[in-house]
């Protein structure tokens, strides 16, 4: 145990274990993945949460990250880093779907404008906690920049290393915000080999998806929310952009969880994992009924988050998409695109391109049947438009001149 750190708030974390063979591992201790190469996996007495905490409690506290606190492994208050994670809202679709139940949990309104947060915001205040001073990370640009928020909040200092095609805003973004920011003629997991050499000779710890336990337990949250904004009941299907697939592994745990508190019952969402064609290891992995995902070559596709030709998780993105009764599928670029224009020019909603995946993979399998119109349905958006390339807007108007009114 890290002699320095003080418990001075109630945790509920056991152990850790091996996502793969089950192998226990210390809590409070800095680690990476498993000796088995495989993610490790955050344990609580669920028993105790539920003595400690009633559904009714939880939903008097304020609606933001911290107030799932009990189901969450920061120790040290002190050790709480923050820029403000809210709840995030859940917009309905009316005009550019059939499905009159159709939502999009905009997490685009989080601190760095992305889901990142969620995952970034635990995994520093862990690292704080355990005593790291230095991290390095790749990135396709959303997650290098909460890593920076975050980091350089508390003074631990990093390193970010990106495909050179990474979107402007990004790289400049997470520059600005006090990391060293390094772009790479390769793909993400040609920068996560960087990485993993840099650790490996001890010059930084290895933040990259999965190898580290806490990301996934931010990432949780967002199964969580759901199942409170829905009066804890959960909704029938769930599309969800799969990269690393933090995300759908971490809301798999949540319900799982949820249930063992007995805040809701068995009944699980049918879980998307939505993909790019130009990318898509875990559809093929799926498609063929392997548990594990071969590396994707040549990966490209314009929704850049999504472009992971390798995932650590890979087992865990494909049992969760199994038990539930879900897919992987895969989308094309031009479905995509024309997704993200529909959102905006019908429902007003700017979606990224990787929201957009999903609202592309939600049309897909209404037209098959894989849906039913009248399902409930949640399309996960993970990050704000905002920093995506929009089309030209080129019309001007000379205020001196006749104003034709008629053809504006």
């Amino acid at each position: 145990m890290n002699p320095n750190l003080t418990i001075d708030r109630p945790t509920f974390v056991t152990h850790l274990e091996c996502s793969l063979t089950g192998e226990r591992y210390e809590a409070d201790r800095l680690h990476g993945l498993s000796r088995a190469g495989r993610p490790l996996l955050v344990r609580y007495d669920l028993a105790r949460v539920q003595a400690s905490l009633s559904r009714e409690a939880l939903t008097a506290r304020p609606t933001d990250l911290w107030r799932w606190r009990e189901l969450l492994p920061v120790r040290r208050t002190d050790d709480i880093v923050s820029l403000g994670e809210i709840e995030t809202p859940l917009v309905p679709l009316r005009r550019c779907v059939d499905g009159p139940d159709v939502w999009v949990k905009d997490e685009g309104r989080l601190p760095t404008g992305s889901f990142k947060a969620r995952g970034l915001v635990m995994a520093v205040a862990m690292a704080k906690e355990l005593g790291v001073t230095r991290i390095a990370m790749p990135t396709n640009g959303n997650a290098g920049a909460a890593l920076a928020a975050y980091a350089t909040r508390v003074g631990i200092e990093t390193i970010v290393f990106c495909p050179e095609d990474t979107p402007e805003v990004n790289v400049r973004e997470i520059a600005m915000q006090g990391a060293r920011v390094w772009r790479v003629n390769g793909l993400i997991d040609d920068c996560g080999a960087i990485v993993g050499k840099g650790a490996a000779e001890g010059r930084w710890f290895d933040f990259s998806t999965l190898k580290e336990p806490y990301r996934i337990e931010g990432k949780k949250t967002m199964g969580l929310e759901l199942a409170a904004q829905f009066g804890w009941h959960l909704p029938d299907a769930i599309f969800y952009p799969t990269g690393g697939g933090t995300g759908l592994i971490g809301m798999w745990k949540a319900f799982d969880e949820l249930e063992a508190l007995g805040w809701i019952g068995s009944k699980r969402p049918r879980m998307y994992a939505v993909q790019a064609s130009g990318c898509a290891p875990i559809v093929r992995a799926f498609e063929a009924g392997e548990e594990h995902a071969e590396r994707w070559e040549d990966a490209h596709t314009v929704a850049a988050g999504i472009r992971v030709p390798r995932a650590v998780g890979d087992f865990l993105i494909l049992r969760a998409v199994r038990a539930s009764g879900g897919k992987a599928v895969g989308v094309g670029d031009p479905a995509i695109l024309k997704a993200v224009d529909d959102a905006a020019r019908k429902d007003g909603l700017l979606l990224c391109p990787e929201g957009g995946a999903t609202l592309a993979a939600y049309r897909d399998a209404l037209r098959t049947g894989e849906v039913d119109e009248e399902e409930r349905v949640v399309l996960f958006n993970c990050a704000t438009g905002l920093k995506y390339p929009m089309p030209e807007a080129p019309r001007t108007l000379d205020r001196h001149g006749v104003i034709d009114f008629d053809a504006l």
